[in-house]
């Protein structure tokens, strides 16, 4: 495996994994149909798969906006500036 030069960060950090996993999450869970594909269990009426999906529109909100903050730490941290 090639080093990588000196003064240079590595391009694969667990950070970038972290963020590349909130990205995907959403995509799995909504090409994954058979796992919601039923009517029961309601919730308030309405049948799980309905509800399922909005949820995942919520939760996508959630997962994106955390790769957001963590991608402008990881950028503030590559170009050597606080990493709050």
């Amino acid at each position: 495996m090639p080093e990588e030069p000196e003064g240079k960060p590595p391009t694969v950090t667990p950070m970038r994994v972290v963020i590349a996993l909130c990205l995907i999450a959403p995509f799995v869970a909504m090409l994954w149909v058979s796992s919601y594909a039923k009517i029961d269990p309601t919730f308030i009426g309405i049948p799980f798969f309905y509800w399922y999906q909005m949820l995942w529109v919520l939760i996508s909100t959630a997962l994106t906006m955390i790769a957001y903050k963590l991608w402008q730490r990881d950028q503030r941290a590559r170009k050597g500036g606080a990493s709050a």
